[in-house]
């Protein structure tokens, strides 16, 4: 897909958010996090679990706005952190949420039409019942069900099946941005492929912006367009798909891309998992920040980190830790 570097769909600027603030419970869960989302594309999000992915996307959707410390967002360039009322309503038909667990995220008591058809309902997009219902099976088609699905509730579907459901819902009011959480770590393997690529090609038709979010990164690779490095709160670097994948800069970088099984069992007999130990690039006290070591490309790092990395070559030394040469 195209995407439009121009104009910033998404923006967050030194955001930091603690939950249970003022107690003893109290949890920094993002730190100084910034980066944009362009019209059009795929940002991927990824990191192990805890590394405040899914907390981005919440608080993006504004689910979080209490634990928010300091920092800013915007969305096509204007402020959402004091949206109420029918601004906060008319952002939220702009931004939908494809959750996680496809099971979950339904009503079971409800039939899959009233399910996809509620933000229908809720901002009044349908004139009559006879509209609501054509767009209903508009959504089910555009997602690969059809008209007899319409009377079945959610425990008939399989867990593909389901899923397709809630990016129906999604979809729904017309929404320019998703954030799409670990939509398919709930699935099957054999299904995950299909619930991606269909969301390709759904971005293509109705020119949406993702921000995906996963454990997996060579999923990740395959549908974003940039990538962002996560792990303990903070951004650990930022760039393209090929240039995270392939040339990745942060020790921890490495570490995840490490972990991903070989399919060649031969290949993955080789394979060397690296250990990332964060008390020598995160937790020693010195003073860090998002540097540009390449365009589009940023790694966390001291000033002193940068330069080592700089020197040292970042691709040679991945390529030798994985045996590529």
């Amino acid at each position: 897909m195209t995407v439009n570097t121009t104009k910033k769909v998404i923006e967050i600027k030194n955001l930091n958010l603690t939950f249970n603030r003022g107690t003893r419970k109290a949890n920094h869960a993002l730190k100084d996090i910034s980066f944009d989302i362009y019209e059009g594309e795929t940002f991927g999000l990824v990191g192990e679990s805890g590394s405040g992915k899914t907390t981005v996307g919440r608080t993006l959707l504004k689910l979080y706005d209490k634990d928010i410390d300091t920092g800013e967002l915007l969305f096509n360039g204007e402020s959402i952190r004091d949206l109420k009322g029918k601004s906060l309503q008319q952002f939220r038909s702009e931004a939908q949420m494809i959750f996680q667990d496809p099971q979950a995220s339904l009503n079971g008591r409800m039939r899959i039409k009233d399910i996809i058809a509620e933000g229908i309902d809720i901002n009044g997009l349908a004139k009559s019942e006879e509209e609501r219902t054509n767009r209903v099976e508009e959504l089910l088609n555009l997602v690969g069900l059809n008209h007899d699905h319409l009377t079945r509730y959610p425990h008939e579907f399989s867990g593909g099946q389901r899923q397709r459901i809630g990016i129906a819902r999604a979809l729904a009011v017309k929404p320019k941005f998703i954030v799409a959480d670990e939509p398919i770590s709930a699935l099957d393997v054999s299904i995950q492929a299909q619930v991606v690529n269909l969301m390709k090609d759904i971005q293509e038709q109705e020119n949406l912006t993702y921000l995906f979010i996963a454990h997996d990164l060579s999923m990740v690779k395959y549908i974003s367009d940039r990538i962002g490095v996560m792990h303990w709160g903070k951004l650990l670097e930022i760039g393209t798909a090929d240039e995270v994948y392939n040339s990745p800069i942060h020790p921890y970088t490495k570490s995840l891309l490490s972990s991903i099984p070989a399919p060649d069992p031969i290949s993955e007999r080789q394979r060397t998992p690296i250990v990332y130990d964060a008390s020598e690039t995160e937790t020693d006290g010195r003073d860090r920040e998002m540097r540009e070591f390449e365009p589009e490309h940023y790694v966390f790092a001291t000033e002193y980190e940068y330069d080592e990395y700089k020197k040292t070559g970042h691709v040679e030394e991945w390529d030798k830790a994985n045996q590529r040469v």
